[in-house]
């Protein structure tokens, strides 16, 4: 049985996830107020951060460690607990969220 959380891999790309959330999250509630190219990389980052966490989620649950497949187990209910239906994909929910953001993308360059 391999210790997911012990690879170089993992441990770098949960640096990295937690970093870009991290700068995410303290210009979230700035975002309607920054310059158009600024809303551009922030979204950017945002899909980016999707991307990475996505990737992480599927690795958790491929993985025969029991507490990378637990967490992925605590990412599906924290869904669920948001309002998901009980049987959610997480994986279509990253997608959705992608979606989300080039809709939000879209709508900016209206604006512009």
């Amino acid at each position: 049985m391999s210790d997911f959380f012990e690879s170089d891999f993992v441990q770098e790309e949960m640096e990295t996830i937690g970093e870009m959330q991290e700068e995410i999250y303290s210009q979230v509630f700035n975002f309607e107020t920054l310059p158009l190219d600024e809303k551009i990389d922030h979204l950017n980052m945002l899909d980016d951060l999707l991307e990475k966490q996505q990737i992480l989620y599927t690795r958790m649950k491929l993985s025969d460690d029991p507490r990378a497949k637990e967490l992925a187990d605590n990412v599906r209910q924290s869904a669920i607990v948001m309002g998901f239906p009980k049987d959610v994909d997480c994986n279509l929910l990253f997608s959705n969220m992608r979606e989300t953001l080039d809709r939000v993308r879209k709508g900016i360059d209206k604006r512009a």
